[in-house]
């Protein structure tokens, strides 16, 4: 079964300094049919104003993937812990016992767009953490890449739950197969571009929570960019 969850039916705020698109339940956003999707509990796909940006604030027990697609955010954290995150980058943040930090859009003249992540520890109370790679474009050409793992994987950050996200750049006309495990789920998330899934079409903004699919048959209808969650 795969339930569409189309772009323009996501919650939306608009504050200004940042326009932000709620697949979950977020903030002072609502809609119970779509709270989570097993231990995936937000995606938001956010626009920054250049210079503005989410002063410092706290976290606890999440594990926060920030994804940029296009400009360079600035991260700051109590951990000790300054980057620049541009795009093509994956950072991890696993704030366990609590940790602060703020981010901001380091260009003066253009927008950061990106998409924050949260997914719901395995246990609560770990060590927080802090890792971040870069994504090459050829790495992930036509194919699925794994970004972000429960298990050790060269080339992606490490999660403390059984989730995998992958990531891939998808050609018009490019077709990638994927095949579940036993008792596996997956989201799939389209940050451009469109992808015909199964059959059903997705266009950028859009996602989709798939049960009991044991293969997914993913073509590009254009040059796309996706995410693909494989969730316990």
């Amino acid at each position: 079964m795969i339930q569409i969850r189309k772009s323009q039916e996501r919650g939306h705020a608009n504050h200004g300094w940042l326009d932000t698109y709620h697949t979950f339940s977020f903030a002072d956003y609502f809609d119970e049919r779509f709270t989570n999707f097993r231990k995936l509990r937000v995606i938001n796909e956010d626009f920054v104003k250049p210079g503005e940006g989410f002063p410092t604030h706290s976290h606890r027990d999440m594990e926060i993937l920030t994804y940029i697609l296009e400009g360079t955010l600035e991260h700051k954290d109590s951990m000790g812990t300054g980057s620049l995150i541009k795009r093509g980058d994956i950072q991890r943040m696993s704030a366990g016992t609590g940790v602060t930090h703020s981010e901001y859009n380091a260009s003066k003249k253009d927008v950061v767009h990106l998409l924050q992540i949260w997914i719901l520890p395995e246990k609560g109370g770990i060590k927080p953490g802090y890792e971040q790679t870069h994504l090459e474009d050829n790495s992930r050409k036509n194919r699925l890449y794994s970004m972000a793992s429960g298990q050790s994987k060269n080339g992606a950050v490490t999660i403390h739950q059984d989730v995998e996200v992958f990531t891939a750049l998808l050609d018009k006309g490019q077709k990638i197969d994927y095949s579940f495990k036993n008792k596996r789920y997956g989201w799939l998330q389209v940050a451009a571009g469109a992808v015909e899934v199964n059959g059903k079409m997705l266009e950028a903004g859009d996602g989709a929570a798939i049960s009991e699919e044991k293969r997914l048959d993913i073509l590009a209808k254009k040059d796309s960019e996706f995410l693909l969650f494989d969730l316990a």
